[in-house]
């Protein structure tokens, strides 16, 4: 690893795997390590704790897993075999399970983190948990109040996983990330080391794993651990991508006319591909309020804006007025650029537009239409966590009231622009406009 500490080179033997070297390279307070059985998670977990324990001269860390026997057979199994291989002096306190790296008189308390109310206590300059899956959340919320010696000179606190389902994991280091938070997400297969001496080591884990297993434990893939995904062909590492707006082609906007949230997408196309660029979600929200937010984000676009959604947006509200009718006169009155509609008398089929949302996102022969700007965070939730309900080809929309509200917005467009027909331009078939 080169050179790791403050006080003194030190060399260790380790050639990191891509993902283990953009792990150690994330400069957040806060970082996480997500990856399949194999990518190298505990050596990864415990080369930053050395690497950590000697830019931490003195000061106090914590290397800990979801239970003692966890702790004592992998973690700390792996720690000892570092320092043993690569000549790492250290004194081990077994009966406090301290050890003391003697180069820099650093100390490492291991412990097991199943009781969190144990955890309180003295100040960490650092700390480092593995199989965070298997951890109850309070814990790390614990060695976060403790991450806090002044005198560390690199406050960090990591941890390494498996993914294991839509859990407090994923949504604190994947799907809402607050500020000081950095993850890496390894890809299955990485790991030269391991097909170096196991060529076939993947293919063997087939025949022990159901289907599901083996894409969350062997692939890395996080799963609903209920029915199957809706959208089954969106992948985080394929179609989250920062998408910008192009000035010389219409803003496309989708709507949902649901109350609670009102939702609704902003898009362009770029070619064959469809860009999502922003979302608009408002809690017991009206149409004039989604309207009034698309206009402050876009007060003026010269290329005009499109107009997609439900089909339900025809039908009159009580003040005798629809949906599309509210759209059309809030931007007569307040905007200043051409707006077309392109929204069906009748919605396609739920499964239709299912199939055709999956095409896009991945077709057949492999191809990417659809990307999706990291911001749009509720979209992002619902390609992965909306699902079916168990047996049945019917979506879950009990489950989490918030879901499938903005993925119903994106096929509706789809469904306009990207159907099988012929072509106009840059569009799969004819747009009829209301």
């Amino acid at each position: 690893m080169g050179r790791t500490g403050q006080i003194k080179h030190l060399d260790i033997s380790y050639d990191p795997l891509p993902s283990q070297k953009k792990f150690h390279a994330l400069e957040n307070r806060f970082k996480g390590f997500s990856g399949p059985i194999g990518s190298g998670k505990s050596q990864a977990l415990c080369h930053e704790a050395i690497k950590l324990s000697y830019m931490n001269p003195g000061r106090l860390g914590l290397l800990g897993a979801p239970t003692y026997p966890m702790l004592r057979d992998a973690t700390q199994a792996a720690f000892i075999e570092i320092l043993a291989s690569n000549d790492i002096p250290y004194e081990h306190n077994k009966a406090e399970n301290t050890f003391v790296m003697l180069d820099t008189r650093s100390r490492i308390l291991f412990r097991p983190v199943e009781e969190f109310e144990r955890l309180r206590g003295t100040n960490l300059a650092w700390f480092g948990l593995d199989e965070l899956t298997y951890t109850q959340e309070e814990s790390w919320l614990r060695l976060e109040g403790r991450l806090r010696d002044p005198k560390a000179a690199r406050l960090c606190g990591f941890g390494v996983w498996t993914p294991k389902g839509y859990d407090w994991v994923y949504r604190k280091f994947i799907s809402d990330p607050v500020a000081g938070y950095g993850t890496v997400l390894a890809e299955p297969f990485e790991n030269r080391h391991l097909l170096g001496k196991i060529a076939d080591f993947y293919e063997r884990l087939k025949d022990s794993y159901d289907e599901k297993f083996y894409q969350q434990e062997v692939m890395g893939s996080y799963l609903s651990m209920d029915g199957g995904r809706v959208y089954s062909a969106f992948d985080r590492n394929a179609h989250i991508r920062e998408v910008r707006v192009n000035a010389y082609q219409p803003l496309l906007w989708t709507l949902d006319f649901n109350v609670d949230p009102m939702s609704s997408l902003i898009v362009q196309r770029a070619g064959e591909t469809v860009q999502v660029l922003g979302e608009i979600v408002i809690r017991h929200g009206t149409t004039t309020q989604a309207c009034e937010e698309f206009l402050r984000r876009f007060p003026r676009h010269d290329a005009g804006v499109l107009v997609f959604g439900d089909a339900s947006g025809h039908q009159q509200q009580t003040t005798g007025a629809t949906d599309y009718d509210m759209v059309r006169e809030h931007f007569a009155a307040h905007a200043n650029m051409t707006v077309e509609y392109r929204a069906p008398r009748a919605n396609p089929s739920v499964r239709e537009r299912i199939n055709l949302t999956n095409r896009q996102l991945r077709s057949a022969s492999g191809k990417i239409g659809l990307l999706v700007d990291p911001r749009c965070k509720e979209l992002v939730k619902d390609l992965e966590q909306v699902c079916f309900k168990a047996d049945t080809n019917q979506i879950d929309k009990d489950r989490d009231r918030l879901r499938t509200h903005l993925s119903d917005a994106l096929g509706y467009l789809l469904w306009q622009e990207c159907r099988a027909g012929g072509k106009i331009g840059e569009r799969c078939f004819p747009l009829l406009s209301i």
